[in-house]
């Protein structure tokens, strides 16, 4: 059973209007602000591609609030919890 606490990790796919629209930006700004850690990118069949880690509630509230921001547009994602790792920060990569 999964402690409140216990950090997770999640592998995810984000399709919809999600680039040029600073969705990247905006997710390690929110992110940061959370106490997540991962990173983020753009790819090049327009979704985006980003790990998250931290708490389950932290996890859920980043989505939620990228959910609600009036130029980014999410029509579906795709998600796998996978192993934490140790890092630090939440970076954007090229």
């Amino acid at each position: 059973m999964m402690e409140k606490w216990e950090k997770i990790r999640t592998h995810i796919y984000v399709s919809g209007r999600v680039q040029g629209v600073g969705f990247r930006f905006r997710t390690q700004q929110l992110a940061r602000g959370i106490g997540l850690t991962g990173w983020v990118k753009n790819l090049y069949d327009g979704r985006v591609e980003m790990e998250l880690q931290g708490r389950e509630e932290e996890i859920d509230r980043l989505l939620n609030r990228l959910g609600q921001d009036r130029y980014i547009m999410i029509e579906s994602f795709q998600s796998a919890r996978i192993p934490t790792v140790e890092e630090n920060g939440f970076q954007i990569r090229y």
